[in-house]
């Protein structure tokens, strides 16, 4: 059964960091890409941030310069480190899972709340 579980969402205040886990498990295909995104209210959901199996990331222009997004292949875990966060940055943050075969999984979510 796969399971993708994030972690480490909360309330902050503004200019504060949070560290986002992404755990998956019972994948039995290679995972090629794992991602952030995220979904304020009354908002579409947008990638923050993603990071390919030879590393490459890509990042959202809201996130540049303030948030890093790492993995551990052996662990198929994947990291946000945010930082100075702002009050819009609050949303619920989603990890993605992609996989060679072109299916991708997803987590429940956790919740980013930055107050001013």
């Amino acid at each position: 059964q796969v399971r993708v579980v994030e972690s480490g969402g909360g309330l902050v205040q503004a200019g504060g960091s949070l560290r986002l886990s992404c755990a998956a498990s019972g994948i039995i295909f290679s995972i090629n890409r794992m991602g952030w995104y995220r979904q304020a209210p009354g908002k579409e959901r947008e990638l923050v941030a993603s990071i390919t199996d030879s590393g490459r990331t890509e990042y959202a222009e809201s996130g540049k310069g303030r948030f890093t997004i790492s993995r551990d292949t052996a662990k198929n875990t994947v990291y946000l480190q945010m930082n100075s966060l702002k009050p819009e940055d609050t949303a619920a943050y989603y990890c993605k899972v992609s996989v060679v075969t072109g299916s991708a999984y997803w987590g429940k979510g956790t919740l980013v709340t930055v107050s001013s």
